[in-house]
């Protein structure tokens, strides 16, 4: 950025709610050698089938692969699949090294006209947030970062550069001005060191467009990415809110669950209202050789007309489905699933990433 005057916000953009009109929802391929699903990535590449197949028809689904060896695998598996690309499925060879696209992919802002007279010619842009992959955990990430840009070129969109790293798992938004996130993950000294909290508010308002930001506590159990907040409390509308909450009060992730219930009971909007909060509970505990998996039933993905909700066996699944059908009233909601996917340490809304409609 140039100067302050240039910002996004200044300029009419703002981040948008999932839940309002797609043009497209971004995905990045997984790779057999990434090190996300050790053991497990043969039953992987189904779930972006899945999820082509259920988002194609209703949105365009563009995916950045790694190579051309990459683009042929995805390929196959999409057309065995029975799904063919270059109509409403599209593969890019903008290079990641693993497949957090909601992390590592394009936030797309969306410019509020401010006459009816003056339109832009696109009123999209891209933010190009830096990423660090959660803290530097797991180098190298410098093609992951650099998707932004590729996607930016691809549109011919503007490009705003904030200069700090943040990942898209840790904001959640309503549309109309609050932006919700954890101080266990944007206050992490792996982010951004240097910075107060009053500073990174000052960025995530500039960029993002937002005027009310409210901060929960701590993630869950497993969550490697120090407490993103879409494994915690999502928006279903501009004022309700979901939460997932732990019935077993011996479980590590009781008390850390009650206190951002407590929190968010407690939290107004932007027009100093209080939200309506509906909690929705949690699969139990999810492990694989040993580890403790950061399941939750908050990491669902609001496509258009419908919604991916990740299960696990559990005999909450069900409750959880029916809740947020009736959240949803006019949205499916598609339970899969995810005991494969969360090996990786997360879920769908963790490998999407949604392109507003102009």
């Amino acid at each position: 950025m140039k100067s302050d005057s240039e910002t996004p916000r200044l300029l009419g953009y703002r981040f948008p709610a999932e839940w309002e009109s797609h043009a497209a929802t971004w995905l990045t391929w997984p790779r057999k050698d990434g090190i996300s699903f050790p053991d497990r990535y043969d039953n992987i590449p189904e779930y972006w089938v899945t999820m082509c197949r259920l988002l194609s028809p209703r949105e365009e689904v563009h995916i950045n692969v790694f190579d051309k060896k990459h683009e042929e695998e995805a390929r196959g598996h999409l057309e065995r699949g029975k799904l063919k690309v270059g109509e409403r499925i599209f593969l890019h060879r903008f290079p990641a090294y693993e497949p957090w696209c909601r992390d590592h992919g394009p936030m797309f802002l969306k410019q509020i006209p401010r006459s009816a007279f003056r339109v832009p010619r696109s009123s999209l842009a891209v933010v190009d947030w830096g990423y660090n992959a959660w803290g530097n955990k797991y180098p190298p990430c410098d093609l992951d970062d650099a998707v932004p840009q590729h996607v930016a070129k691809f549109y011919d969109l503007p490009l705003f550069s904030p200069g700090i790293v943040m990942e898209g798992g840790a904001l959640e938004v309503n549309g109309k001005g609050t932006l919700l996130t954890t101080e266990s993950c944007l206050l992490n000294k792996n982010r951004n060191p240097d910075l107060s909290k009053k500073q990174i508010e000052k960025y995530l308002k500039d960029f993002l467009g937002v005027t009310n930001i409210l901060w929960l506590g701590d993630g869950i159990e497993g969550d490697d990415t120090d407490g993103h907040v879409d494994d915690l409390t999502r928006f279903v509308d501009p004022t309700t809110v979901v939460t997932v909450v732990e019935e077993d009060p011996k479980d590590v992730n009781y008390k850390r669950l009650q206190d951002n219930l407590k929190r968010l009971r407690r939290m107004k909007d932007q027009d100093g209202r209080p939200f309506r909060v509906v909690e929705l509970p949690m699969p139990g505990v999810v492990e694989y050789q040993g580890q403790r998996l950061p399941a939750s039933y908050a990491n669902f993905y609001i496509a258009n007309g419908i919604v991916l909700l990740p299960v696990y066996g559990h005999r909450n699944d069900r409750v959880a489905q029916e809740m947020l059908q009736a959240l949803f009233p006019q949205r499916q909601v598609i339970a899969i699933n995810c005991v494969d996917l969360i090996w990786g340490l997360g879920a769908f809304h963790c490998i999407t990433q949604q392109m507003p409609l102009c």
